[in-house]
C-alpha cells in the first residue's frame, strides 16, 4: 500500500481509463485504485469488477461506478476469512460503503443507472460524459475515504 496519494490522479486515471475505452466504470475505478494506492492488489480484482458496468451486467440497476468503488473499499478494508457479522472489518467496510453510496445519492439522488440515464442514447456523447464524470467522482471519493481511514498523506485532497 502506498503511503501517499493524489486524489486528483486517482480520479483522472479512472476517468481516462473509461473515456479511452480501456475499461468500463467499475473496472476503471479498481484499476486506478490499484495503480495509485494499492499496487499489491491482484489484477484479478479488476476482472472481478467486469460484471458491474451499466448497472450490473447491463441491467441498469446500481451505477457501476458505485460498484467499482465499493469493490475497492472492500479490498482495502474487508475481511478475507470467515467470521461473525460483528467482525470489525466487516462492520467497518459496510460503514464505509454506506458513506460512499450516500455521497453519490447526495449528489445524484439515486443509485439506479436507468434513472440516471433516462432518455439518453447509450452510445451518445452525453451518456458517456456523464458516466466518465460519475467514474471520476466515485474514484475520488474512494481515494478520500482510504486516505482518511489509513491516515495517508494526500497531495491534493479535495472535498
Amino acid at each position: 500500500m502506498n503511503t501517499t496519494l493524489s486524489v486528483r490522479k486517482v480520479q483522472e486515471d479512472a476517468e481516462a481509463y473509461f473515456r479511452q475505452g480501456n475499461y468500463y466504470c467499475s473496472e476503471a475505478i479498481v484499476a486506478s485504485v490499484r495503480d495509485n494506492i494499492a499496487p499489491e492488489m491482484p489484477e484479478a480484482l479488476i476482472a472481478a469488477a467486469s460484471g458491474f458496468p451499466v448497472g450490473v451486467g447491463r441491467s441498469k440497476c446500481m451505477c457501476g461506478a458505485v460498484s467499482g468503488a465499493v469493490i475497492s473499499l472492500g479490498y482495502v478494508f474487508g475481511r478475507t476469512e470467515p467470521s461473525a457479522p460483528s467482525d470489525p472489518k466487516s462492520v467497518k467496510t459496510m460503514e464505509l460503503a454506506n458513506e460512499l453510496q450516500q455521497a453519490f445519492r447526495d449528489n445524484h439522488r439515486v443509485l439506479c443507472c436507468s434513472v440516471q440515464t433516462k432518455g439518453m442514447d447509450m452510445a451518445s456523447g452525453e451518456h458517456k460524459a456523464q458516466c466518465v464524470a460519475f467514474t471520476g467522482e466515485m474514484a475520488a471519493k474512494t481515494a478520500e475515504i482510504i486516505a482518511r481511514e489509513l491516515s495517508l498523506v494526500t497531495a491534493d485532497q479535495e472535498a
